[in-house]
């Protein structure tokens, strides 16, 4: 069982998203926390951005068999922190606070950029969920 049940969301499911839940989970694991850490979309592709796909297997994480998929009420309800990337979750309304990480670029833009800021933000959270437990 989870002590955290964090959501990412960004508008395509296909990067950002993918990129911190990965991160969230590797990051939590390495010190010992329970956190599951989810990805979606309000307008989800139809895959996983191919460059993002390349830079996770370098590091060890295959994510070829996953899909960008709709965030759902279902999704919202069961989430202990929910964060986005430049988005809004339109009729869904989370039980706890939104963290928006609207500053993150656009992984299309430049990965390494995108990538950067998104670990500076993940590594804070899992900071502050080692306080929560």
């Amino acid at each position: 069982m989870s002590d955290h049940r964090v959501l990412f969301v960004c508008l395509h499911g296909a990067a950002k998203s993918v990129i911190a839940a990965t991160h969230c989970r590797r990051l939590a694991a390495e010190r010992g926390l329970r956190v599951e850490a989810t990805f979606a979309g309000t307008e989800p592709d139809p895959e996983i951005a191919p460059r993002v796909v390349k830079e996770l297997q370098a590091e060890g994480i295959d994510v070829q068999g996953l899909r960008p998929r709709l965030i759902t009420a279902q999704d919202v309800a069961a989430a202990s922190r929910v964060v986005t990337f430049g988005c809004d979750l339109g009729a869904l309304t989370p039980r706890v606070a939104v963290d928006r990480w609207d500053d993150v670029p656009a992984v299309s833009d430049g990965y390494e950029a995108a990538r950067a800021a998104i670990d500076a933000h993940v590594e804070r959270l899992v900071d502050q969920l080692a306080r929560e437990v």
